[in-house]
């Protein structure tokens, strides 16, 4: 019975219904190995020699796999029919190979499919091949240049710009298209422009719209209506004019379907009309996959399979009627460099049924599955038949011209099923619908106005456009679009907001920093041109060594350049790049880095601990102006915290004023002087504005912590507060007492309102909560005393398995020992053993009296050296460890998305 492997339980499970009992199917959980996060996974110095790792979760699937082979001499290898899938395929059958699981004799194939259903998987299993050798490499070469790049750089970034998480290869060139377009939109000037609109009347009395596109004899452009002065002339000149239909145009025009979907246009369409991520998207889409209702969903291909044409055609003809089929059927080309990833379309397996006839439950699965169906069909109908109308209406001395327009829909063709959705709001007059107008007759002026307009700057890019732009630049490939839009998102370098992409501090630094000093590792046509090596990799017509070593020599030599940077020097230039952003000209010709708290010092970019950075003076500590990161904003300003604190008013004649703290913003009564060196202070709780927050707010805050009364139970204080973590009550003599029980409140509001009936209430149901937490553990058994030092020594059932415990050190007990039959001679090796490891002395810090004792230093001595030869490795550890995330943090790391 051959072993089947696939990457996910649910394909696994699919799959298995098709092949039946003569088959053992398994799933190995997306990737086995990887490259560990650490030095020299990819030896520089040894030819990029790759040292692969089986990750921990992997070890028991890839046994599990081995094991299945001892009685079924036979592996087939059925993963995703892309690079990715190839490379696990590779990585199984080296793995196995190296744990001895495939011999000699064992057969081993690769099948691919495209679509997981029985006609697809049993014609697959027909026409079985080797593991394709240069979609391996391509993999191999990508892996090594996100980890060169992500392990090499990161490090550069943490040391030279405090708070930057990690580079990598594609998604800083990301990073950089999000950050150069709000830049864009910063420096955009909007201007103005005007337009007038006219309802007109037929003498039928009809009503239609038209707008102003001549005056004074000359055909308007866009901004030659620039002011209302001008647009109030052009409205009189209308209203002192009699208007006729100089003409009436109607001319025939079709529309099209857009092609089926490939990756890219399906995370598009489904963040236009569904609003989801590409994550969301990729993993909807692979829940449908594996359930066989659909293609495989990473492709850069948009042709269909002939079958599936037929297919098509006849559902449209049986649900729509003939005269939606077109006379033949409609063929689109690949538009994809790389063959790779140009698998078919992406499409239903069953044409004839819709969400509604599968029984979708999952509702993200539903609306995909019933968008891929739609567009499907929709590529293969007859096109919207339209007839398209002008009427220009003038005056007769042609001073004046308005043009109506509009258009009807014929036979809808396409439409019926399927319409592309748009990434930003487009106003079409001519989908309006236009009366019977006649050239000659006169058209009677109802309404006649101005609207002022300003021109927009460039729109932020969604998921949708920000994947469709990579695409534009051959940046990324259907496999790591979502996971490179993701990363920047989780690394902290992107907010969303209404489903916009905003670049936050510390993108903008990032990229700041690797446009000066990495420039040609974030340029769009590298990247890309890296990209059609990579492709050409993969159709076998280029060395992937030779690859990894143009790209090696250039990038390490620029990584060893900015070894010698100084943090002062990196911040001083990314102040001079982002000078325009930071610090634009004043409108009295000022100097706009000159402070204006203390008119001496400079204003420059500063980073904080937290990764963010600020706006400060070079004349701190003196001075303690900040001001956000970004160009300066008067009215922010206005109502912002001074360094010297904002007044919020007097109370029983005390200053009370708000400032700006190292851990946030807090209130304080009176100001600091010798006698008083610690006035009242309070925290600001983040719920509260700090810059809207009330002098009756401030007072309240400096009244807490609030003392309710006495526990009726014990008589100990009962207090309200806010704490780190938010309000919350506490059940001590003092709020500084370390013991006591505290329990949360749900509301900023409920420190000032809870009563004591309440606050009982929620104290006793925290202590109920607890469930005898942090009770001392009873032992399953007790050896006895320690034969040298002294001290009981016992056995205890723990989370992980028996171990025994003496003082404060605890021992696991080996698996093939049965606690009731350890001795004390054994107990104590495995006590001296986890103490030497840990660093613990076996010894008692006060020895008792006796004979026994004395050999105690001897044996002090021993268990000090253990920590000692341990020092080297702790050290390297340490060292290594600096670099830990760096290489797992690149942006093509996938094996999440193949996973099921």
């Amino acid at each position: 019975m051959p072993v089947v492997v696939v990457e996910s339980p649910a394909k696994a499970k699919t799959i298995n219904k098709y092949l039946g009992s003569d088959y053992t199917v398994l799933a190995s959980y997306g990737h086995v190995r990887d490259l560990p996060p650490k030095d020299g996974s990819v030896d520089t110095e040894h030819d990029f020699e790759m040292l692969w790792e089986i990750a921990s979760d992997s070890r028991k699937h890839v046994k599990a796999i081995a094991d299945a082979l001892k009685d079924d001499n036979a592996l087939i290898l059925a993963t995703d029919p892309d690079r990715e899938g190839e490379a696990i395929s590779w990585h199984l059958e080296e793995a196995l190979r190296k744990r001895k699981a495939i011999k000699k004799d064992t057969p081993v194939s690769r099948v691919v499919f495209n679509a997981i259903t029985k006609a697809a998987v049993t014609e697959a299993m027909q026409n079985p091949r080797q593991v394709d050798a240069p979609l391996v490499e391509a993999y191999l070469a990508r892996r090594a240049l996100d980890y060169l790049v992500g392990f090499n750089l990161s490090p550069v970034l943490w040391r030279k710009l405090p708070g930057a998480k990690s580079a990598g290869r594609v998604q800083s060139v990301c990073l950089r298209l999000i950050v150069e377009r709000e830049m864009e939109i910063e420096a955009f000037k909007a201007r103005e422009y005007w337009s007038v609109k006219a309802i007109l009347a037929t003498p039928r009395g009809q009503e239609y719209e038209a707008r102003l596109t001549v005056f004074g004899g000359k055909k308007l452009d866009r901004f030659d209506l620039d002011n209302e002065t001008t647009a109030s002339l052009a409205v009189q000149a209308i209203n002192s004019r009699d208007l006729s239909v100089k003409s009436v145009e109607a001319k025939p025009a079709s529309r099209n379907p857009s092609p089926p979907f490939m990756t890219s246009t399906l995370q598009q369409e489904a963040s236009r009309k569904f609003s989801m991520g590409a994550r969301q998207t990729m993993s909807t889409a692979q829940r449908l996959y594996e359930a066989g209702y659909i293609t495989y969903m990473r492709t850069d291909g948009i042709d269909m399979a002939p079958e599936a044409v037929t297919a098509a055609r006849e559902a449209i003809k049986d649900r729509y009627g003939a005269e939606y089929v077109p006379g033949s059927p409609r063929v689109y080309k690949n538009k994809a460099k790389n063959a790779q990833e140009a698998h078919e379309c992406i499409r239903p397996t069953d044409m004839t049924k819709d969400a509604a006839a599968l029984k979708i439950q999952d509702a993200d699965q539903r609306k995909l599955y019933d968008l891929i169906w739609k567009r499907t069909l929709a590529c293969q109908m007859e096109g919207a038949r339209l007839e398209r109308t002008t009427v220009d209406v003038g005056s007769s001395d042609g001073q004046v011209e308005l043009r109506a327009t509009g258009q009807v829909v014929l036979f809808d063709g396409f439409l019926r099923v399927y319409e592309e959705g748009r990434d930003d709001a487009v106003t079409d007059d001519d989908d309006k619908r236009l009366p019977q107008v006649s050239q000659g007759e006169s058209a009677e002026k109802r309404k006649v106005t101005p609207e002022q307009h300003f021109t927009q700057p460039p729109p932020r890019y969604t998921e949708a456009t920000l994947v469709k732009r990579m695409e534009e630049l051959g940046i990324g490939r259907p496999s790591t679009y979502a996971s490179i839009v993701t990363t920047i998102q989780d690394r902290g370098y992107v907010i969303k907001d209404k489903n916009r992409l905003i670049p936050e501090d510390k993108g903008r630094l990032v990229i700041a920093f690797l446009s000066n000093y990495f420039k040609k590792y974030v340029e769009y046509d590298f990247t890309a041109d890296l990209e059609e090596e990579l492709d050409d990799v993969s159709a076998g017509e280029r060395d992937y060594k030779e690859v990894l070593r143009r790209f090696w020599r250039d990038f390490s030599a620029a990584i060893e350049e900015t070894s010698e940077l100084r943090i002062t020097d990196v911040l001083e230039k990314i102040n001079e790049v982002l000078e325009p952003h930071l610090f634009p000209p004043l409108p009295d010709g000022g100097d706009p880095r000159l402070c204006p708290n203390c008119g001496k010092g400079r204003l420059s970019m500063r980073t904080a601990r937290s990764g963010g950075a600020f706006i400060g003076c070079s004349n701190y500590p003196e001075c303690r102006y900040t001001r956000p990161f970004g160009p300066p904003d008067a009215e922010a300003e206005a109502s912002a915290i001074p360094p010297e604190g904002k007044l919020l008013g007097e109370d029983q004649g005390d200053e009370i004023r708000i400032f700006k703290g190292r851990f946030g913003p807090y209130v304080q009564r009176g100001p600091v002087t010798e006698e008083v060196k610690k006035p009242p202070r309070q925290s600001v709780p983040k719920e509260w504005q700090p810059e809207e927050l009330t002098l009756e707010q401030g007072v309240k805050l400096l009244e807490l912590p609030r003392l309710l009364g006495t526990h009726p139970e014990d008589g100990v204080n009962v207090w309200a507060n806010i704490g780190r973590y938010g309000p919350y009550l506490k059940h001590a003599d003092t709020t500084s007492d370390r013991g006591g029980t505290n329990a949360n409140l749900e509301g900023i509001e409920d420190v000032w309102t809870v009563g004591m009936n309440r606050a009982v209430q929620l104290l006793a149901e925290k202590v109920a909560s607890r469930k005898g937490r942090g009770a001392a553990a009873t032992p399953i058994r007790e050896m006895g005393e320690h034969p040298d030092s002294g001290g009981p020594i016992a056995i205890y059932d723990g989370k992980y398995g028996p171990y025994v415990k003496w003082e404060k050190i605890n021992a696991t007990i080996p698996k093939e020992v049965e606690p009731g039959d350890l001795t004390m001679e054994q107990a104590v090796a495995l006590i001296e053993e986890r103490a030497a490891k840990s660093g613990k002395k076996t010894t008692r810090k006060a020895a008792p009296k006796k004979a026994a004792a004395k050999k105690a230093p001897a044996k002090k001595t021993a268990a000090k050296k253990a920590p000692a030869k341990k020092a080297p490795a702790k050290k390297t550890a340490a060292k290594t460890g600096a670099k830990k995330s760096a290489a797992s943090k690149s942006d093509e790391d996938t094996s999440d998305e193949t996973t099921g």
